[in-house]
């Protein structure tokens, strides 16, 4: 039997502005943004709870209370809906359980790995997922559950990637892999933003993290990296060699909801896979494209 420490902790890092989606973000969290009719961070939050996550932790700043508001109980709401005979099963999702949500403030822009070291007091000395709302990673079963069930197998540290073109490898962190197994590839090293013809690999990594708990201890004294930022990456590279370390070819999509025509592409995409609606958006985007 394994002594491995289940992922009961999960990651959100939603402290960003937003700005690239002004002037929608100026009074709403990017996060809260909707994709058909649900916001971006129930996607990350679900995909969570489908890998058995209990325990959510928001890393916030200034401006973001809605977020956590959403995933509180609306009585007010509730109490007109029902009074109206309205079915609340479409709220069911944006409740938790007391004391499942926790949130902490990232009160300095100060990169990736700065804002998961705020959590390190509620993660305590435990594994822990890690999940970018912005990238939207669309399968059965979802990103978090498939690198849970590679975690049971292997443990150690594991990061989801996606095998993309090789002249868009500069746009993104890109591992150097070591011995394939399946979806599961040994990681030998992690290169951001690498040249095209240095780049080690074409999978590059995509916005899904389960880290062991010394991650913490390397980011409290970790230095600056690129862009005048603590990049997470940078202590990852650290514990290559100290612990296991895999990547999870991921089975499935994923959407860069940081830009704004991915995240035009993921509306579009999950809106034609509704059973509710699919039929007339997909004559819509025909009618649309004939013009």
């Amino acid at each position: 039997m394994s002594d491995r420490k289940p992922i009961r902790k999960a990651v959100f890092p939603v402290a960003g502005l937003g700005t690239r989606f002004l002037p929608a973000t100026k009074a709403i969290p990017k996060e809260l943004l909707p994709i058909v009719d649900r916001p971006l961070i129930q996607y990350a939050v679900d995909e969570a709870r489908e890998a058995g996550i209990e325990q959510m932790i928001f890393v916030t700043g200034r401006g973001k209370t809605a977020l956590v508001e959403n995933f509180d109980i609306a009585y007010e709401l509730e109490a007109t809906m029902a009074a109206r005979g309205k079915d609340l099963s479409v709220l069911e999702a944006t409740r938790f359980t007391p004391g499942n949500l926790i949130t902490v403030r990232q009160q300095e822009p100060m990169g990736l790995g700065h804002a998961i070291w705020c959590a390190r007091a509620i993660v305590g000395d435990e594994p822990f997922a890690i999940l970018l709302p912005d990238e939207l990673m669309v399968g059965q079963p979802g990103c978090i559950k498939q690198m849970v069930e590679a975690y049971n197998e292997v443990g150690g540290n594991l990061v989801s990637v996606l095998e993309v073109p090789e002249e868009e490898v500069s746009s993104y962190g890109v591992i150097a892999p070591g011995a394939v197994n399946g979806a599961l590839t040994e990681v030998k090293g992690l290169v951001e933003k690498p040249k095209m013809a240095e780049a080690p690999s074409n999978k590059i990594v995509s916005g899904r993290y389960i880290l062991q708990p010394e991650v913490m201890r390397i980011l409290k004294t970790q230095g600056k990296g690129a862009g005048g930022e603590i990049q997470l990456t940078d202590a990852m590279a650290q514990m290559i060699g100290q612990q296991p370390f895999h990547a999870v070819t991921f089975a499935g999509r994923r959407f860069d909801c940081g830009s704004k025509t991915g995240f035009v592409e993921a509306t579009l995409a999950l809106a034609l896979e509704r059973p509710d609606m699919g039929d007339e958006v997909r004559k819509i985007a025909t009618r649309l494209l004939a013009q």
